[in-house]
């Protein structure tokens, strides 16, 4: 009796090792996979087109904006932008949309 009392605690750990193993490899993938998925939505913001009506996103500044779209004048096209430094999300402006300088680089 005493064995198999051992042989069934023995199999219970066993047991309980390769599943803390298991849930341990399945979230590090999963983090990992995670990661990449934001590094790509991350690129797909950088890359998205410059249209001649743009909406200011989340933590864009004018700067950031002239670089994407290749505008250095969006203050000076855009009278209701009193201060360059006050640039919210979700503000509308007006730029000249160029190339993106990102796709031809790569």
């Amino acid at each position: 009796m005493k064995a198999s009392l051992s042989m069934a605690d023995s199999a219970s750990w066993y047991c309980a090792t390769v599943l803390l193993a298991l849930i341990l490899l399945g979230s590090v993938r999963e983090s990992s996979l995670a990661d990449q998925t934001e590094a790509f939505r991350g690129s797909q913001l950088l890359d998205r087109p410059c249209d001649e009506i743009y909406v200011v996103g989340e933590g864009e500044t004018l700067h950031t904006i002239s670089d994407k779209c290749g505008d250095p004048f969006i203050v000076e096209r855009n009278p209701h932008i009193h201060d360059p430094d006050d640039v919210f999300p979700g503000l509308v402006i007006k730029i000249t949309p160029k190339t993106n300088n990102r796709k031809l680089l790569k």
